[in-house]
């Protein structure tokens, strides 16, 4: 998911987003952890986007303007 993506949802749908992620990320871990994940990259996919969401919420928060 791209940032500019991110950028244009709502904050309600922002953190439901990033609840979505976070699931996502335990299921893929817990994939890891009992052999049948196939393709690991997905990991380090899922963190990035729920940082990228991490961080468009706190820039609303700070009520910053992006540069695009």
């Amino acid at each position: 998911m791209k940032a500019k993506e991110i950028r244009e949802l709502s904050k309600d749908e922002l953190v439901a987003k990033l609840g979505d992620l976070k699931t996502e990320f335990f299921n893929l871990r817990f994939q890891l952890a009992t052999g049948q994940l196939n393709n690991p990259s997905s990991i380090k996919n899922v963190k990035k986007d729920i940082a990228r969401v991490k961080t468009v919420l706190r820039e609303m928060e700070l009520g910053q303007k992006v540069a695009e």
